[in-house]
């Protein structure tokens, strides 16, 4: 985000400890998924942009796999700006006794010398940078201020902590829909979404201040607005966006937000010179780069990147899939962890394995698969093959229904084809097996051993002609049908 937009000396604690029950699932609430990535990434991702100097993420339910989830996806390795590895950290909420009790949690593990605290919700996927450091902008803007949170208006506000302002308009209580009190209370439409920041200091005494004195018997982190005031501090509301504000508690809202993140993902690839056809799904971390062309039903994922001009057609499944410059993805082909090089085709109908490296211009045709296999530049296998664990030199030719024969049942072994070599089809290359530069392996060959440079490999039995057989053999065969047509019907 812009520069004038982020904040700084703060650190964000999302609170991600509840179980959330409505979503019926063994797997915690914030690690099921929005467009590729769990709930919880995109609070985070939220904070980071912001400028947050650390983010903590308070974690019970499901406190195992939360804690695995944030080491890997912000760790050392993750695929990440470099600036954000390290900064995001658990704390634990060991009971589950309210909002309160898991910001007390996440406070314990902020750093001394932090001065002001963010705290948010980890089912917000459509939460922004720019949301966010709003919100701590509103409590830096006011001297006299002790909490700065978010509040939006709509039509219905049923199932939202209600905003409560005295008669000069000043923010004095958050009071939650189970808590209301009359029908004029359930009336007003400005509502929480949970977005608060304070400085440290005055947050400690609050959320020590906090009793369970409300009807879950929890310790809610709403009562410290109205510590602040019976402090006689400012509340300062700063009013947010409610399309983005909406948590996930259930699979409805789940699919409903994820209908809304890709559609945002799509929006922001058009504005950026891709041709981005209706029906395709582009899921978060993906990159393309301008005037390629994503077509209808396309499904793109993970660290996936697509080069200029490239053509991603009809019906194509794309993992961790890096597709250069130019490339051609022809319907239905899926490419997974893989590699295709500048101007290379590919399908209809191929599969692309893991470890897969299609070189600059090479050709990968319908019904081909290939695992762990390198096609040099300008190289061919158009039709009909299984190529596994393999090395193909530049404008080899692979023919159809060749298979590369890698396995022995113990170990996979390596085929490795020249460059210039021509594969007849229906070959099988019983790998480790060699076939040198410019090589020929006749159609129907079993190649067994290395083939040497310029040499022909061919291994097919001898073929026979028997004239006049076929016509004796069609009429006993015709006889014997007739004679067994006649037993069935003396039998009958």
């Amino acid at each position: 985000m812009a520069e004038a937009l982020r904040i700084t000396k703060t650190t964000a604690v999302i609170l991600a400890a509840g179980q959330g029950t409505r979503m019926k699932s063994a797997l915690p609430k914030v690690l099921h998924t929005v467009a590729g990535r769990p709930l919880v990434y995109f609070p985070i991702r939220a904070a980071l942009e912001a400028g947050c100097e650390e983010v903590i993420v308070v974690i019970g339910h499901g406190r195992g796999l939360l804690e695995a989830y944030v080491s890997e996806a912000f760790g050392a390795s993750a695929h990440v700006p470099e600036a954000w590895r390290g900064r995001v950290k658990t704390a634990v909420q060991h009971e589950q006794l309210g909002t309160g009790d898991a910001a007390r949690a996440g406070l314990d593990a902020v750093r001394a010398d932090a001065s002001r605290v963010l705290i948010f919700y980890g089912d917000v996927p459509l939460l922004t940078a720019t949301d966010v450091a709003a919100v701590v902008r509103g409590l830096a803007n006011y001297p006299d201020a002790a909490v700065s949170l978010a509040t939006c208006t709509t039509a219905d506000a049923s199932g939202y902590g209600r905003i409560m302002r005295d008669t000069q308009g000043q923010i004095v209580e958050i009071r939650e829909q189970k808590d209301l009190r009359s029908a004029e209370e359930r009336a007003i439409t400005e509502w929480n979404p949970g977005i608060y920041a304070s400085n440290c200091d005055f947050l400690k005494d609050a959320l020590a201040s906090l009793k369970p004195n409300n009807a879950q018997g929890e310790y809610y982190l709403t009562d410290i607005v109205g510590f602040a005031v019976s402090l006689g501090k400012r509340v300062v509301g700063v009013p947010s966006n409610p399309d983005v504000m909406d948590g996930i508690n259930d699979r409805a809202q789940l699919a409903r937000g994820e209908r809304a993140m890709l559609e945002r993902l799509v929006a922001a690839h058009r504005m950026n010179g891709v041709t981005v056809r209706e029906g395709a799904r582009i899921e978060d971390g993906v990159e393309i780069a301008k005037d390629a062309t994503i077509e209808s039903f396309a499904v793109l994922r993970g660290h996936t990147r697509v080069g200029s001009g490239a053509c991603v057609d009809v019906g194509c499944v794309l993992t961790n899939a890096d597709i250069g410059e130019g490339v051609s993805l022809k319907p239905y082909s899926v490419v997974t962890d893989s590699v295709v090089r500048a101007r290379a085709q590919v399908g209809p109908f191929s599969h692309l394995r893991p470890a897969s490296d299609i070189g600059e211009g090479a050709h990968v045709g319908n019904f081909v698969e290939t695992k762990k296999t390198r096609l040099g530049r300008g190289a061919k296998a158009n039709h009909l093959a299984y190529l596994g664990d393999g090395v193909v030199g530049e404008n080899a030719n692979i023919g159809a229904g060749t298979i590369f024969c890698n396995y022995d049942g113990f170990q996979k072994h390596v085929t490795r084809v020249g460059k210039d070599a021509f594969i007849g089809s229906d070959s099988q290359l019983v790998a480790p097996v060699t076939i040198g530069d410019g090589a020929y392996v006749g159609t129907g060959t079993t190649v067994t051993r290395d083939v040497p440079d310029g040499a022909l490999a061919i291994g097919r039995v001898k073929q026979e002609n028997k004239e006049g057989y076929a016509t004796r053999l069609r009429s006993r065969l015709e006889a014997q049908k007739l004679a067994a047509t006649a037993s069935k019907k003396s039998i009958a």
